[in-house]
């Protein structure tokens, strides 16, 4: 599937206002505010409005994959959405970094592998091998996505509605930095741990393509749209374990074997999300 760049439409911007005014006052939304869009490109109409209005610097971006069952009819294996620097925070390994989730809304916590681009992209290219995205790759760090949505049902309709609301991405923890990347990340074992019950262990591969499809995933993705990645940019790579749900109170440990833990427990967001 290609993407032109996307033009304003009052449609879009609608739904954008009803999802950004609703995160901004950490106000859960019982159902889809307006009509939900039949394809991919309504969606990414929507996520544009919605980025204009949230007024915050994009400093990366969330990929996470398309059911099995959907991809046939979307043509797609990934969604993506917008990371802002007022979302990104910093973790020590065992430093502990409060998630803030939205009360009656969605939120998860996902075990991922944030990568670097180290030089910006040419914004001509279209096309990318998985060989030429790797080369676009500076650096790969640990981290842990905030899933979330003031929608509670945002996974539930599926892939169309996570596209359109910020990908589902509410913040992103980066972690430390995995030295020699290259020759160690297909070796890392991640474990997630809620409330201290082990909810899976798994390695990058365990993503359709691995990590790095996903860095290429969105490299054209983003050139598609009018946004071709920048260096510097971060690329949230998908969720090793899992998505898993939480709730205000819980308790996330993300272990990253040999690498790092990153503590982050689940407290209630506050308006100004």
């Amino acid at each position: 599937m290609s993407l032109a760049p996307i033009e304003s439409n009052p449609t879009a911007r609608a739904i954008a206002e009803r999802f950004v005014s609703a995160r901004l006052a950490a106000r859960a939304t019982a159902d889809y505010p307006g009509s939900v869009p039949a394809t991919l490109a309504e969606a990414y109409a929507i996520q544009e409005e919605a980025i204009g209005l949230y007024r915050d610097r994009i400093v990366g971006w969330k990929v996470g994959g398309v059911p099995p069952a959907q991809q046939p009819a979307l043509g797609v294996h990934r969604v993506a959405g917008p990371v802002f620097a007022g979302r990104l925070w910093a973790a020590a390994d065992g430093g502990r970094t409060p998630l803030p989730a939205i009360a009656g809304g969605f939120a998860a916590v996902e075990s991922e592998f944030v990568a670097r681009i180290g030089r910006d992209a040419d914004p001509a290219r279209l096309e990318w091998t998985l060989a030429d995205a790797m080369a676009q790759v500076d650096s790969v760090f640990v981290g842990v996505e905030l899933a979330g949505s003031p929608l509670p049902t945002i996974n539930d309709l599926g892939s169309v509605v996570v596209a359109s609301d910020f990908g589902n991405n509410a913040g992103l923890v980066l972690g430390p930095e995995v030295i020699d990347w290259r020759d160690r990340l297909d070796h890392l074992e991640v474990e997630t741990v809620i409330n201290g019950q082990s909810l899976g262990v798994a390695r990058h591969t365990a993503l359709a393509g691995g990590a790095m499809e996903s860095v290429r995933f969105l490299l054209e993705h983003c050139a598609q749209r009018g946004r071709p990645l920048q260096a510097g940019a971060l690329v949230s790579t998908g969720a090793v374990t899992g998505v898993h749900r939480v709730d205000a109170g819980d308790e996330a440990v993300c272990i990253f074997r040999g690498v790092a833990e990153l503590y982050c427990p689940i407290v209630r967001a506050a308006a100004g999300y």
